[in-house]
């Protein structure tokens, strides 16, 4: 009894002691904080750590840091990925309990979010930033929501991550991340992963059944723990013992900008209040070289006289010769797959030894070294082949996980082959050169002799001329016809057939005859309501749609040139534009009615799924239209909002896109443009919120999400909490097509499986987070018709909007 009382007074005295700490230093409503007027930060009890404005680039960012000397140690940051914000910001916590962040006369900012309001908040010494209620409990920690560090007393939970920052002047987001992981493992990955072991770079290796999280404590250990607290593991080892370590001085553990888990010791120095020594007791991986994706795409990590240095595979080169871990790009002209398999094309294969990656095959066989590297370089779809024990594993760049190795793969002996081009990329002035041959020249594919050559040229002269001819007399002709056929229509004013070869120009209030006032609405688009109407005495049906302020704000001339272009789109698989109206700021269009309503209906709304056939041909019928919009128009057309609801199924089942032309038509000499965000969330591309050009290549990642949605007839995006790793569909195909476990999508249903697998593929290759990666729509509709194999995609990015 008379032990549990003392425990009992013990408690009570250090809980008023940590009340009285925070009462000391309490930070009280109405307080703020200036980056450039006192005061700029709330510290500390004992000034060790504080809180507020730190400079940022050209201005300033919120976060938590150590002092130390010469420079502060950044901890946390608030907000990490939003820009820094200017001089005249102010950050306060508000007579409401909030903290709130005002830069000029903008708009107010809550930088954490809580559930209750704050009576108070404080620095606390351990470097937790902390917000109080009125009962003096814990609203929020700093502590619980880490950046790239963790301080001493801090605990990583499970399923909880750090991330790098991009440098050690940009506390951004940067390309690594610790991972706490729910099966008890810590792991570090590349940013962008998933949680597959191939991606990760180093683990603790310590999973199992049951949750462990890891703890760093005041003595500078960390510690892995489980449930009860009890250890797992510990580092680093009692070797490292530091005997300048003592009571003041303070531990951290992060995650540095080149993917390298550290712990650091910080000794804190009297005479200058500021930690000014700083050591680092251990880290892992031991070698830069291990960290993958440390040079980017097709680099690989070597050692130069025990430094880490980035170099390029062969036939690349860097993509900023000024920032060698910036990756590398191919230095040579790609030859067309047609002149490589009839032995036109002239290419070389590099070998190389010592170098190996993790990255996945599209194909690997059992064969000879020789026939491994005559398999690479007669194949079409091979870049790089590795060929090791008696295996040949082929594969197409970019490469994402290449490295040099010291000793053979296994013990066995293992050689990498490189396919190059004899052709540069052309410089700036538009010459080219050739790539010298790293081989001997029997190693070269076969090329034509010198007078099949001249034959060849002489027959494909003579071909363009009598086709130029013919066209030219052909084009006289109908341009004849056209004008007469013109100076008839004027002449009778018949402008009411369906097969007109003009838009027909409309008057308001004949289309609200023809809509009966616009009663009868079908839904809304990108860009305005749509309704039913009829034209020529009943006899066609069409939909009218009403374009919003922002369409109808457009002037006359550039509506009319807009119409112009549209008008002159004709493809099968696109919603046919009958006419317009343009009377003051009044703008509408006239479409063909499509009978059976769109392919969101089909997919999501109806009781029974299409059947395996209808949706590969409703796939292809989509990505056709999608290309002759890229390029087969007279202007080049980006769609911006390609999403099962735009696209419609006509009386004879083909799918049709409609709202084509509006959001941005490209100028002959554009290839990227800006435009306003457009689009819908789930089916954007990520460059959309990252104020980027926009190419094309948005459009093609749309029908990515697209084309997998009609594969496994589901949304891009399905709250379910009894099956939460399938709430977004693009990271559970990935996941399944991995682990080989691609019939979970299709739950059953009848299918093509190769037809499936390689949808699956292209789709993926679509949705990847770098326009570069992803294919044209030609090469989309090349695979999907099977006439170009489709490799194994990276894994994509699933951050879009």
């Amino acid at each position: 009894m008379a032990s549990a009382f003392v425990v009992l007074l013990l408690l009570s005295v250090i809980f008023q002691a940590i009340v009285a700490q925070h009462q000391s230093n309490q930070i009280s409503l109405g307080s703020s904080l200036s980056p450039t007027r006192d005061p700029i930060s709330w510290g500390s009890p004992s000034g060790h750590f504080k809180f507020g404005f730190y400079k940022k680039g050209s201005g300033y960012s919120i976060g938590i840091w150590l002092q130390t000397s010469p420079k502060i140690t950044i901890v946390w940051t608030a907000n990490r990925d939003d820009p820094p914000v200017s001089s005249n910001a102010t950050l306060t916590l508000t007579r409401d309990g909030k903290l709130m962040l005002r830069t000029g006369q903008g708009p107010e900012k809550t930088i954490v979010k809580t559930l209750e309001s704050a009576s108070f908040a404080s620095m606390v010494d351990s470097g937790n930033f902390v917000l109080f209620n009125n009962r003096s409990d814990i609203i929020w920690s700093s502590f619980d929501f880490p950046t790239d560090t963790i301080l001493g007393g801090q605990n990583l939970y499970s399923g909880s991550e750090l991330f790098s920052s991009v440098s050690k002047t940009n506390h951004s987001t940067g390309q690594y991340r610790l991972k706490m992981q729910s099966d008890g493992n810590l792991v570090l990955y590349p940013i962008n992963t998933i949680d597959q072991y191939v991606d990760a770079y180093w683990a603790t290796d310590s999973d199992g059944q049951e949750q462990h999280h890891l703890f760093l404590n005041y003595t500078g250990e960390l510690l892995l723990l489980n449930k009860t607290m009890a250890t797992i593991r510990s580092f680093p080892s009692d070797s490292s013992y530091d005997e300048r370590l003592n009571s003041s001085t303070i531990y951290l553990a992060t995650v540095g900008d080149d993917g390298i888990f550290r712990l650091f010791a910080h000794y804190f120095v009297t005479e200058s209040r500021a930690y000014n020594t700083s050591t680092e007791l251990w880290s892992q991986p031991d070698n830069q070289c291990q960290v993958k994706s440390f040079c980017g795409l097709n680099g690989y990590c070597t050692l130069d006289d025990k430094l880490s240095v980035c170099r390029c595979i062969p036939g690349t080169d860097f993509v900023d010769p000024n920032q060698q871990f910036s990756g590398c790009q191919r230095n040579f002209t790609e030859e067309s797959c047609k002149d490589v398999k009839n032995g036109k094309a002239v290419y070389n294969i590099a070998p190389m030894e010592k170098i190996t990656w993790d990255d996945y095959p599209y194909i690997k066989e059992n064969m000879s070294q020789e026939d491994c590297r005559k398999s690479c370089l007669e194949d079409c779809n091979c870049d790089a082949a590795l060929y090791n024990s008696g295996y040949c594993t082929k594969h197409k760049l970019p490469l994402k996980s290449a490295k040099r190795v010291d000793d053979n793969i296994n013990g066995q002996s293992s050689i990498a082959y490189f396919k190059m081009g004899t052709r540069a990329i052309k410089s700036d002035n538009g010459s080219s050169t050739l790539v010298p041959s790293p081989l001997k020249p029997q190693t070269l594919v076969r090329v034509t002799s010198k007078k099949a050559v001249i034959l060849i040229l002489l027959v494909t002269i003579g071909f363009i001329s009598c086709s130029c001819v013919f066209l030219a007399v052909s084009g006289f002709f109908i341009f004849k016809y056209r004008v007469v056929e013109y100076k008839w229509l004027l002449e009778t004013g018949n402008f009411g057939s369906a097969d007109e070869l003009t838009l027909r120009p409309f008057s308001y209030s004949e289309l609200k005859r023809a809509t009966n006032g616009f009663k009868e609405g079908l839904g809304r688009g990108s860009f305005g309501a749509v309704y039913k109407g009829v034209l020529y005495n009943g006899e066609k049906p069409v939909a009218v749609k009403r374009l919003e302020k922002m369409m109808s704000d457009r002037s006359e001339r550039e509506f009319h040139a807009e119409m112009l272009v549209i008008g002159r789109t004709h493809h099968k698989n696109l919603v046919r534009l009958l006419g317009y109206c343009s009377e003051d700021s009044k703008r509408l269009l006239v479409y063909e009615y499509m009978s059976n309503g769109s392919l969101a209906d089909l997919l999501f709304h109806s009781e029974t799924s299409p059947d395996w056939n209808e949706r590969v041909k409703i796939a292809l019928d989509v990505a056709r239209g999608i290309l002759y919009l890229h390029d087969e128009c007279e202007a080049p057309i980006i769609h911006c909002d390609i999403k099962p609801q735009n696209i419609l199924i006509d009386d004879f089942w083909t799918a049709r896109i409609s709202d084509f032309g509006l959001a941005k038509l490209l100028m002959p000499d554009q290839t990227r443009t800006f435009t306003l965000v457009r689009g819908t969330r789930g089916y954007m591309a990520p460059e959309w919120s990252k104020n980027t050009p926009i190419s094309v290549k948005a459009d093609v990642y749309s029908y990515g999400v697209v084309l997998l949605e009609i594969v496994c007839c589901r949304r891009n995006m399905e709250i379910d909490p009894s099956k939460l790793e399938e709430t977004i569909l693009i990271n559970w195909v990935y996941k399944c097509f991995i682990n080989r476990e691609l019939n979970k999508l299709v739950r059953g249903q009848e299918v093509d499986k190769k037809t499936f697998e390689n949808m699956v593929k292209v789709g993926l290759w679509c949705v990847q987070d770098e326009p570069a990666l992803r294919p044209s729509m030609k090469s989309v509709v090349m695979m999907l018709e099977g006439i170009t194999d489709v490799s194994i995609p990276p894994c994509p990015s699933s951050s879009s909007g």
